[in-house]
């Protein structure tokens, strides 16, 4: 019989957790059992937060209705609080005091500089990859897992939970994970659409507003979504892998012009690349390259085409060699 357990059978036990926490003052990083509990799963840290803050909110909220329970009424209440944390349908909800309405988590902000790449875990199990200049804000509820991605991309391993659906939302696009792995980019100033890349399981993709169907993609399918413009799908497994290079800090080039390599390297580096020659810009290459090493690409472009290699602080100038 399988040990994996389910996630309200997660929450369940969180709640037992948080419980005693609250009421015995067990110190969480130091208690070996709860310790033990805690690293067996990734979800069980994320699910315990919630349900501690749960407790913290139902305390503030007696407080805020001016109710103060004697120590054996808040003994008493202990069950009470473990039903109203874990909730129905194994949802960690929290039931409010004096009509102060639900409780819900104040979104996480996730931001990346120029160049870097990060890899985060979420409270529910699920990772997201981060690349260059990206923002983006994660918000985990009772009954749903919303992100905001406000410029940006990022990569999305999404952990399984039927009843909290997962949500991207950048600008008016949405794309909801059906127990999946995709990534959304998004780029506000060239107003392009969002583009959006499956590398595992099923993905639906729809733009509000918009009174068509809803899209599925499955792995190893692409669509970029915008107001106005009609999609298409496209399948290409080998060139979303290349594209998602990023994640292992590289990137791919497989034909593509001069002119696009430089944009892709610019997006990673304050050191700019320029091509001079409008007719160089269009010659393609091939290479496997670090994101952060412009000068790699700038030396192997002058060695497999001859072109000349001029830069300063902050341009790297790569053109026709001059004939002497």
């Amino acid at each position: 019989m399988s040990s994996i357990r389910s996630a309200s059978e997660i929450d369940e036990e969180a709640a037992d957790w948080a419980a005693r926490v609250d009421a015995h003052g067990l110190d969480v990083e130091r208690d070996p059992q709860l310790q033990a509990w805690l690293k067996a799963d990734a979800r069980r840290a994320g699910a315990l937060l919630r349900a501690q803050a749960a407790i913290s909110f139902l305390d503030r909220g007696r407080a805020l209705a001016n109710v103060a329970p004697t120590v054996e009424a808040v003994v008493a209440q202990r069950p009470d609080r473990r039903a109203l944390i874990a909730g129905a349908g194994g949802a960690v909800a929290a039931a409010l005091v004096g009509g102060i309405g639900l409780w819900t988590a104040r979104p996480q902000r996730l931001d990346t500089r120029l160049g870097e790449i990060r890899r985060v875990p979420l409270a529910d199990g699920s990772l997201v990859a981060i690349n260059t200049k990206t923002a983006l804000e994660v918000a985990m509820k009772p009954q749903s897992r919303h992100v905001v991605l406000k410029e940006g991309e990022a990569w999305f391993q999404v952990a399984k939970d039927p009843e909290r659906p997962f949500v991207v939302a950048a600008g008016p696009v949405r794309v909801r994970a059906l127990g999946t792995a995709f990534s959304v980019r998004r780029d506000a100033e060239a107003g392009v659409g969002v583009d959006v890349m499956v590398t595992e399981g099923v993905v639906e993709t729809w733009v509000e507003g918009d009174p068509g169907p809803r899209r599925r993609l499955s792995a190893g399918s692409r669509i970029v979504l915008a107001s106005t413009v009609s999609p298409t799908v496209a399948e290409s497994p080998s060139e979303i892998e290349r594209s998602l290079a990023w994640r292992n800090g590289e990137i791919a080039l497989d034909g593509e012009s001069l002119e696009q390599a430089a944009r892709l390297f610019n997006r990673y580096n304050s050191r700019q690349i320029v091509i001079d020659d409008p007719a160089l810009a269009q010659e393609r290459f091939v290479g496997l390259f670090q994101t952060n090493e412009p000068e790699s690409f700038a030396a192997a472009v002058a060695k497999t085409l001859g072109a000349a290699v001029s830069d300063d602080e902050g341009t790297i100038r790569i053109a026709r060699a001059r004939i002497s």
